[in-house]
């Protein structure tokens, strides 16, 4: 039911179609939105970004059966005019834009504090003055570390759920010293949550926020040197990637000792989807959308795509697969990380009655097969070039 006719609510009651304004709609979260409201709802969405190549397939005109139900407006939230006239125009407003790579976080302290609280301001100013609906993204690093952290290493309590496990209503944000620039992402990202709370509590604006837990999935960030800067460094999954595609040893910060949950973006996006389109269940709430069954630490993440990747690429993996590198090393002075993530599902669950269900190795798998599809051609002849004598 590609038009979404006849579709109901958790409660029963017809789906009625609505704009959407989308901030930062072509991004790697905002493409996969935009395919399934274009795929599988009747909404309209008006898609705002600087860039648009990872939703062009949406743009094509007249041979899609959605066209005209999708617009793309060209902006750059910072600075234009037109921005309050587009939220106007929508009933709800999805703000996605952000800058949200942790090598950016130490050196680009100030861009990611203006990117992410500053030019975000507006956008919830906007959506209280013209009461419109808000979803605006943020992040499972406000939570920052976890309680068991501060506990010896070998204490018993670490293993206690009640110690690391992350609850949206409950759970402190625990961030490390100022001089340790990785929390101003964080910190920045805290600070948006207050004031959307805020809008909430004082002056009525219906919001919902996210806090994503490690989406994962097809056009994730950017492979350096062929989609993205040569000396980009993206999130963990784009780094380990290209390290395969490029027959490298993957780099592992301090041991790879982290811990992480992966969530497949498919099974994430249903998540939003259902926050969409039941307004009564999801507004005033923030929810957590991870996979709290597909945690693993950092080198565990390694090995498998290691093994992963061999199988989709039909290639050997290298010798030494991994190598180990310091944190300053990889991101520079004041980097600091969080030990553990795991979202607690409570209240997604009772609120909105959704699980994830796509298993790490398969989500893997889907992954690193587009990966491969989609640039090991162009790796191989980025790496081929003959270097002039």
């Amino acid at each position: 039911m590609a038009n979404g006719a006849g579709r109901l609510d958790l409660d029963g009651r017809p789906i009625k179609p609505i704009t959407i304004c989308m901030i930062g709609a072509g991004g790697f979260i905002g493409s996969h939105l935009c395919e399934k409201l274009m795929t599988e709802t009747p909404h309209k969405v008006l898609a705002l970004d600087v860039y648009n190549d990872k939703i062009k397939h949406l743009l094509e005109p007249d041979t899609v059966e959605w066209a005209g139900r999708i617009q793309f407006h060209r902006i750059n939230i910072k600075h234009d005019s037109r921005l309050e006239g587009l939220i106007k125009m929508a009933d709800l407003t999805i703000n996605l834009a952000a800058i949200c790579t942790p090598a950016d976080y130490n050196t680009r302290p100030l861009d990611t504090i203006y990117s992410n609280f500053i030019d975000a301001l507006p956008v919830v100013k906007y959506c209280s003055e013209n009461n419109k609906r808000l979803i605006h993204f943020s992040t499972c690093e406000v939570y920052g570390k976890t309680i068991g952290s501060f506990l010896p290493k070998d204490h018993p309590l670490r293993q206690d759920p009640e110690f690391y496990v992350l609850k949206e209503d409950t759970s402190p944000c625990i961030f490390g010293s100022i001089e340790k620039q990785r929390w101003s992402y964080a910190c920045a990202k805290q600070l948006i949550e207050r004031l959307v709370f805020a809008e909430g509590a004082e002056n009525g604006l219906e919001f919902t926020i996210v806090r994503p837990f490690n989406w994962i999935g097809p056009r994730m960030d950017f492979i350096p040197g062929i989609d993205g800067p040569s000396e980009g460094v993206p999130r963990v999954l784009a780094c380990f990637s290209n390290n395969l595609l490029r027959r490298e040893p993957l780099k592992l910060v301090d041991g790879g000792e982290s811990q992480r949950t992966f969530i497949y973006i498919k099974d994430a996006i249903e998540a939003v989807l259902l926050m969409i389109e039941n307004p009564e269940r999801a507004n005033g709430h923030i929810f957590n959308v991870g996979n709290p069954n597909n945690e693993v630490t950092v080198r565990q993440l390694a090995e498998m795509m290691t093994e992963v990747y061999s199988k989709v690429s039909g290639e050997t993996a290298i010798e030494s697969p991994t190598i180990d590198v310091s944190s300053k090393e990889f991101y520079g002075e004041g980097y600091d990380d969080s030990d553990k993530r795991i979202p607690d599902m409570t209240i997604i669950n009772r609120q909105l009655g959704w699980n994830p269900k796509t298993s790490l190795w398969d989500l893997l798998e889907s992954t690193l097969t587009y990966q491969h599809r989609t640039y090991a051609e162009a790796v191989k002849k980025a790496t081929s070039k003959p270097v002039a004598s």
